[in-house]
C-alpha cells in the first residue's frame, strides 16, 4: 500500500478518539445489537477519519487491513475446521477422549486437556493450534457434562502461555533475535518462567471463571455431535498421525529458518526451500486435512464398501459454513486494528514511555502494553517493544539471562489487555460460542493474568541474573 497521509492530530486527542471509538463499538454491538462485522467496518473508517487518515485513504486503509488479516485467517481457520469435522464426524475425536480420560481420569480432563494443550502448542500458532483441539474438547465436554467452560478455558490459558512466552513463537522468536539473545536460552527461560505463569494464571485461574459460568452449554460449530459405534472408529495411531502432520512440517520450517538465520544453512539449500513450502502454518493445516480425509474417511468407508465422493463434498461444506461469519469478524477486528496502527498511537505513547527513565524491564513491558492496546496484534505488539528498547538495552550490557528475561517480560505483555481491536479477541470467542461481554470475562481475563504473573516472575529472573 502506498504511503498514507496523515494530517497531525495531538495524542491526546488520539487517545480520546480511539478510546471513543471502543465505547461507541461496544455500544453498537452489545446494546443495539448490530453484527459484530458491520460494527467493526463502520467504526474502523469513523476511527480514520476523526484520526486524520485522508478521506482518500482511508478505505484502502481499512480494506488492506481486512484482506491482509483474512488472508492468513481464512486459511487457517478453513483448513482448521475441516480437519477438525472430520476428527470429530468420524469418531476420531471420541477415540483420543476415551484415551485421555482412561490416562488421567474423569476428575482431571480438564488438566488433561490443558497439559495436551501445551504439547500441542509448542511449534503451531494459537489459533490454528486452537481449532485443532476443539473437537477433542467439545467430545469431552459433552461426555462428561457441566459447564463447557471447565473444559475449554484451561486448554485457551495453555495456548495463550505458549504464544507469548515461547520460541518458536514468531513474536518471542523475534524479540530474541533483535536484542541478540540465542533463541535456545530464550526457550529455556521462557519454561522456567512460563510453567509456573501457565498453572497459577492459565490454569488455576481458568477453573475459577469456569465455576462463574456454570451452564454453558458445548457450542455446535462442528456440526451437532453424532454417537459412532467403537468399531468405526479410526485407529489411534492413524489420529496421532493426522494431529502431528502440521506440529512436524511446522516445526521442520522453523528450524530450517533459524539454521538459516544463523548462517548455519544457506538460504538456497533444498531443505530450506522445501521447509517453505510445506513447513508454512496454513498449507501444514491443509496438508493434514488432506491426509484425514485418506485416513480417517476414504480408506474406512472403502473397506466398508461405502461410497465417499459426495457425501465427503458434504462433509466439507459442512465445516467451511459455519466458519464464514468467524473469518468476516475477524477480518473486520483486523481492520480496525489496521487503523488505530496508522494513527501511530501506539508508537508515540511508547516512544514517550521508553523516554521516562523507567527500569528498562518495567519500560519494555509497558512500551510493548501500550503498543498491544493500540492495535491488537500480539505479534507486531512484541516486534515494536522490541525495536524501541533493544538499543538501551544492548547499551546496559546485562548478561544473556537478564536479557532473555527482558525478551519473555516483553512477550508477556504482548497477550494480555486484548479487546476489540484484536483479531483473536473475535476468533476464539466465537469459536467458543461466547458474546462479546463473555470474551471480555474469559479470554481477556485469562490473558492478562498471564501477562501480569509472566512479567512479575520475569522482573524476579532479570532481578536475580543482574
Amino acid at each position: 500500500m502506498d504511503e498514507v497521509m496523515l494530517t497531525e492530530r495531538p495524542i491526546w486527542l488520539l487517545l480520546t478518539i480511539a478510546l471513543a471509538a471502543i465505547i461507541v463499538l461496544l455500544f453498537l454491538i452489545i446494546k443495539l445489537r448490530l453484527h459484530a462485522f458491520f460494527s467493526l467496518l463502520i467504526i474502523a473508517v469513523a476511527t480514520g477519519l476523526a484520526a486524520g487518515i485522508d478521506i482518500g485513504d482511508v478505505v484502502s486503509v481499512t480494506v488492506d487491513g481486512f484482506s491482509s488479516t483474512v488472508g492468513t485467517v481464512a486459511l487457517l481457520v478453513g483448513f482448521g475446521a475441516v480437519l477438525g469435522r472430520l476428527i470429530e464426524t468420524t469418531g476420531g475425536a471420541q477415540v483420543l477422549a476415551d484415551k485421555m480420560l482412561n490416562a488421567f481420569g474423569e476428575k482431571r480432563a480438564p488438566l488433561a486437556l490443558a497439559v495436551a494443550s501445551l504439547f500441542y502448542a509448542f511449534p503451531i500458532f494459537l489459533d490454528a493450534g486452537f481449532i485443532v483441539m476443539l473437537p477433542i474438547i467439545y467430545t469431552v465436554a459433552r461426555r462428561l457434562g457441566g459447564s463447557f467452560m471447565l473444559y475449554v478455558l484451561p486448554s485457551i490459558g495453555s495456548f495463550m502461555m505458549m504464544h507469548a512466552l515461547l520460541p518458536p513463537h514468531p513474536g518471542p522468536t523475534a524479540a530474541a533475535t533483535i536484542m541478540g539473545v540465542d533463541v535456545g536460552l530464550t526457550i529455556l527461560i521462557g519454561l522456567l518462567i512460563g510453567l509456573p505463569t501457565w498453572y497459577i494464571a492459565g490454569y488455576r485461574l481458568a477453573l475459577i471463571i469456569a465455576k462463574r459460568f456454570p451452564n454453558t452449554p458445548v457450542p455446535a460449530l462442528l456440526g451437532d455431535p453424532k454417537e459412532i459405534p467403537e468399531e468405526e472408529r479410526p485407529r489411534f495411531g492413524a489420529i496421532i498421525l493426522v494431529l502431528l502432520v502440521p506440529l512436524v512440517l511446522i516445526f521442520y520450517n522453523t528450524a530450517a529458518a533459524t539454521l538459516v538465520a544463523a548462517g548455519s544453512l544457506d538460504e538456497g539449500n533444498i531443505f530450506h526451500r522445501v521447509s517453505q513450502l510445506i513447513g508454512e502454518t496454513p498449507i501444514a493445516l491443509g496438508l493434514s486435512a488432506l491426509l484425514a480425509m485418506l485416513l480417517l474417511y476414504i480408506i474406512p468407508q472403502r473397506r466398508r464398501g461405502n461410497k465417499v465422493g459426495g457425501i465427503l463434498e458434504d462433509l466439507v461444506d459442512d465445516a467451511l459454513a459455519p466458519v464464514c461469519s468467524i473469518i468476516l469478524i475477524t477480518g473486520a477486528g483486523g481492520a480496525f486494528g489496521r487503523v488505530l496502527t496508522e494513527t501511530g498511537i501506539g508508537q508515540s505513547v511508547a516512544e514517550s514511555l521508553d523516554s521516562l527513565g523507567l527500569p528498562l524491564i518495567i519500560a519494555a513491558y509497558l512500551v510493548t502494553v501500550v503498543v498491544r492496546i493500540a492495535q491488537g496484534s500480539a505479534t507486531v505488539a512484541v516486534t515494536t517493544g522490541a525495536s524501541i528498547m533493544a538499543p538501551a538495552i544492548m547499551v546496559a550490557d546485562y548478561p544473556p539471562v537478564a536479557v532473555a528475561a527482558i525478551v519473555i517480560a516483553i512477550g508477556a505483555a504482548s497477550i494480555g489487555y486484548s479487546h476489540v481491536n484484536d483479531s483473536g479477541f473475535w476468533l476464539i470467542g466465537r469459536f467458543c460460542g461466547f458474546d462479546t461481554v463473555t470474551t471480555f470475562k474469559t479470554w481477556s481475563l485469562i490473558g492478562t493474568a498471564i501477562s501480569i504473573v509472566g512479567f512479575l516472575l520475569s522482573w524476579l529472573v532479570f532481578v536475580i541474573a543482574v
